[in-house]
C-alpha cells in the first residue's frame, strides 16, 4: 500500500503534529514503509501459536481476586499534605 502526500498531510493532522510541506512527501514514504512491514507480518503463519507474554518462556504471577479494605489506611494517608479524620483534606475550590 502507497501512502500519497495528501493522506500523509491527513494523517499528520489527525495526530496534532506539524510538518511542513516540504517534509510531507519523506513523511509519506516512511509511513508507506511502515505499511509495508505490517503486511509482510501479515503473511507470516502463526497458526497453532500461542501469545507469549515474553520472549522468554515465563507465566504471570496470579494472586486471588479478593476484595479488602486494605488495612493501610496510615501509610496511605502518611504522606499526605492534610488528611482529617482518615481522609485526604483538600482545600475548598468552589464557593
Amino acid at each position: 500500500m502507497s501512502i500519497d502526500t495528501d493522506t500523509a498531510r491527513k494523517v499528520a493532522k489527525l495526530a496534532r503534529i506539524r510538518v511542513d510541506e516540504a517534509h510531507l512527501p519523506k513523511l509519506a514514504e516512511q509511513l508507506s514503509g511502515i505499511l509495508g512491514f505490517m503486511e509482510q507480518l501479515n503473511e507470516v503463519d502463526v497458526t497453532g501459536i500461542e501469545p507469549m507474554v515474553s520472549v522468554t518462556p515465563m507465566r504471570l504471577k496470579r494472586r486471588a481476586d479478593v476484595v479488602t479494605d486494605g488495612n493501610i489506611q496510615a501509610q496511605v494517608l502518611k504522606n499526605a499534605p492534610d488528611a482529617r479524620e482518615g481522609f485526604f483534606a483538600v482545600p475548598k475550590v468552589v464557593e
